[in-house]
């Protein structure tokens, strides 16, 4: 069953004393694929700014915007209806035998390289392989996900935007970026190409038309086992038509929903708030 989603993502920067300049890049446009269809999108500033739009390396709509007058706050409002798909299933085309393959090694290399927020780590590494047993690509990446909601408990404010996948697990807790980047530590040690997703998850699966949930963004994981399908760690369930799906890479580094610079103000603080409303 397909939902059509209003997500109402606000992010309001306060400076302490004014900035002169800021520059800033969102990934706040959620994708048009094989899993959603964007009917409405858009994204507006406060002050208002002149945006530029393109699509970045991982296939991300990115809008970019500059301020050079004097502000003491800068408001970013983006507004998205999406109409989701139903739940992906596992793809279960490839065997190992594939995913060893010198071809497929090659394509998906990026997915299989450890990253900053994705290191190698022994233990993990070792846990992944021992989950795999017996077991065909697909299956492994449902076992690994499943022993990772089991050991992480979320607890936000343990970890932090920087943490790595060995940070949160040495803590064995954290948020859905920290689900994640373990999921996707493990993966890659047996060779199963695995890409970061970041989005939006309607929290009430009984939601009622025109409900408003208070939400927060979200992340899990998108594997290539002769095809790509996603899958939710932090909460052990398939990606479905609840989940928003915005932007992908390896890392949280690829798909960060805004960031930016600025320059004359001294510090500033941030406020973030997300709505979703199931319209249909």
């Amino acid at each position: 069953m397909s939902w059509q989603l209003r997500v109402t993502h606000r992010t309001g920067y306060r400076y302490a004393t004014p900035a002169t300049q800021s520059y800033n890049e969102a990934r706040l446009t959620p994708r048009s694929d094989r899993r959603q269809t964007t009917l409405a999108t858009r994204i507006e500033t406060s002050p208002a700014t002149r945006a530029y739009r393109y699509t970045d390396y991982w296939g991300t709509d990115v809008t970019s915007f500059d301020l050079h007058a004097p502000h003491t706050e800068f408001t970013v409002l983006a507004t998205s209806v999406v109409e989701t798909a139903d739940e992906a299933e596992p793809v279960r085309s490839a065997t190992w035998k594939d995913l060893q393959s010198e071809t497929v090694r090659d394509q998906r290399t990026e997915y299989l390289t450890p990253t900053p927020y994705t290191p190698n780590d022994q233990e993990l590494s070792k846990q992944a392989r021992a989950l795999r047993k017996g077991l065909d690509p697909a299956d492994a990446v449902l076992a690994i996900c499943g022993w990772v909601n089991e050991q992480l408990k979320y607890q936000p404010g343990t970890t932090g935007v920087h943490s790595t996948a060995t940070d949160s697990w040495r803590a064995r807790e954290g948020v859905c970026q920290d689900f994640a980047h373990v999921s996707l530590v493990m993966l890659r040690a047996i060779g199963i190409p695995a890409r970061y997703c970041s989005g939006y998850l309607h929290t009430k699966p009984e939601a009622k038309l025109g409900e408003k949930v208070e939400g927060e963004s979200h992340a899990w994981v998108d594997v290539w086992t002769g095809g790509w399908w996603a899958h939710d760690p932090t909460n052990a369930i398939p990606v479905g038509p609840r989940h928003v799906w915005v932007a992908t890479g390896r890392d949280y580094a690829d798909v960060a929903p805004l960031k930016g610079i600025f320059t004359g103000a001294s510090q500033s603080t941030l406020d973030v708030s997300v709505e979703l409303t199931r319209m249909a």
